[in-house]
């Protein structure tokens, strides 16, 4: 079953958020995950949305998803969202239609 993390992201800083971008994918491409969908023009159906962009990201297992997450080379690059960005994140396993 797979493992996804959502991010709702809203970007406050772009340059500092593209120094976030520059090194995302170098980083993410060691670990077995697939970006599933990156959005900065998502349709809000109901409610409030105070984000500028939607991630979703998609492991094979959990251990897999926050081995990523927690990795050095993450936690490196991850300072430059945090100062260009105010984000809400969730990790959470998939469904499986039976």
């Amino acid at each position: 079953m797979s493992y996804y993390i959502v991010a709702n992201i809203k970007i406050e800083d772009p340059d500092e958020y593209a120094t976030y971008q520059d090194g995302f994918l170098e980083v993410f491409e060691q670990f077995k995950g697939e970006v599933v969908l990156v959005a900065d023009d998502p349709v809000v159906v109901e409610g409030d949305w105070p984000y500028t962009r939607v991630v979703v990201l998609r492991f094979p297992t959990q251990d897999e998803a926050l081995a990523w997450y927690s990795s050095d080379g993450y936690q490196a690059i991850m300072k430059h969202r945090v100062n260009a960005s105010t984000a809400a994140i969730v990790s959470a396993e998939g469904f499986d239609t039976p």
